[in-house]
C-alpha cells in the first residue's frame, strides 16, 4: 500500500495561525512568563515556532506521555516517559499539543500538571478534532478545528515518518 498526502493546511495559513494564537496568549499574559510543557514527539514542531512568536518571557520544557502502552486504544492510564525537569508551581503554564484526538492523554496530563499547583494552566492545540473525543477535555487556545482524517506532517507522524512536512496533510492509502 502506497501513502498518498494532500494538503490540507498550507505552511502560511499554519504560519499565520501560530501568529494569531501568539497574539492572543499576549493579550492574557501580558509580560508575565510562559511555561510552554511540550507533549512530545508530535508537538515540538508547534511549540518551537510558536515560542518563537511569542512576546512576553517563554520558558521551555517537555514531557513524553502515553496512555496506549503496547496496544492502539487509549488504556485510560498515563505513563510519563520523561518528566518535567523543573517545578511548575505558581507558574503560568500552557501545555502545547500537535492535535487533540480522543483526549484521553491529554486529560490525565492536564490532572497531573494540575496537582503541581500551578498559578495558571491553559492548553493550546494546533489541530482539534472534535468529532474523536471521548474524554471530557477542551482546549482554551485552538489554531484549526479539522475533520475525522488521518493527518501527517507539521510534527505528526505515520510510523515516524512525515513529521517534516512544513504543512499538516490528510494521509490517503493507495492500492499500488
Amino acid at each position: 500500500m502506497k501513502e498518498r498526502i494532500e494538503v490540507l493546511l498550507s505552511a502560511e495559513e499554519i504560519d499565520s495561525k501560530l501568529t494569531e494564537l501568539a497574539e492572543t496568549l499576549y493579550e492574557e499574559f501580558g509580560d508575565e512568563q510562559v511555561e510552554l510543557v511540550c507533549a512530545l514527539k508530535g508537538a515540538v514542531v508547534v511549540t518551537v515556532d510558536l515560542a518563537k512568536k511569542m512576546k512576553m518571557p517563554v520558558t521551555l520544557n517537555f514531557m513524553s506521555v502515553s496512555s496506549y502502552g503496547d496496544g492502539t486504544v487509549s488504556s485510560g492510564n498515563i505513563n510519563v516517559k520523561m518528566d518535567l525537569d523543573e517545578d511548575i508551581e505558581g507558574k503560568n503554564v500552557l501545555i502545547v499539543e500537535d492535535i487533540i484526538d480522543t483526549g484521553r492523554t491529554l486529560k490525565k496530563l492536564k490532572e497531573l500538571l494540575l496537582f503541581r499547583k500551578p498559578k495558571n494552566l491553559k492548553i493550546v492545540t494546533l489541530l482539534d478534532k472534535p468529532d474523536r473525543r471521548v474524554a471530557d477535555i477542551s482546549a482554551d487556545y485552538v489554531g484549526f478545528t479539522i475533520p475525522d482524517a488521518f493527518v501527517v506532517g507539521y510534527g505528526l507522524d505515520y510510523a515516524q515518518k512525515y513529521r517534516n512536512l512544513p504543512y499538516v496533510g490528510v494521509v490517503h492509502f493507495d492500492e499500488d
